[in-house]
């Protein structure tokens, strides 16, 4: 019994020397956080996915017999290879990104959901033309609250002892 209660010891006798190697662990993660870089192509590319199907409102027929443009799914599966190609070069993992970034991903969805109904309105008003601009809206502002939600994402990483 005495063996294995030895075997479970620290490895550290002095508590200063753990505490000094805590902190150069939050050092080490402190400063590989600092290292990462937005993936801007990607975050441009999650931008253009949502400019995509506010777009999608020009393909549909709104009104009584609203029709929705049965190729927007295809937009999904383009998301989770660009969210898989964003955990593979920067190897955050989004189910740990902090309240901070999951309310700028909350607010990107708002936002492509108000954006896209009004792309309908238009649509139906026969000013097709216009969706162009919310279109273009969409991809300002997704791939803004991207970056937001990005570097949340980061800060969080700082912040969780064993992210």
């Amino acid at each position: 019994m005495d063996h294995t209660l030895s075997t479970m010891e620290s490895n550290f006798r002095d508590p200063n020397e753990a505490a000094a190697h805590l902190r150069n662990l939050a050092a080490d993660r402190d400063t590989l956080a600092a290292g990462v870089t937005p993936p801007r192509a990607l975050l441009a590319a999650i931008g253009a996915l949502a400019a995509c199907w506010v777009a999608a409102a020009l393909d549909t027929r709104p009104g009584a017999d609203y029709q929705s443009p049965s190729w927007t799914w295809l937009l999904v599966g383009l998301l989770f290879v660009i969210l898989h190609l964003i955990r593979r070069d920067t190897g955050l993992k989004f189910r740990r990104l902090g309240a901070r970034a999951n309310g700028a991903i909350a607010l990107a969805a708002l936002v492509c959901l108000f954006l896209f109904s009004v792309s309908l309105g238009l649509v139906s008003l026969g000013l097709g033309w216009a969706v162009m601009l919310t279109s273009l809206a969409a991809f300002a502002a997704v791939y803004g609250l991207t970056g937001v939600a990005f570097r949340a994402a980061v800060d969080q990483l700082r912040a969780v002892p064993h992210a």
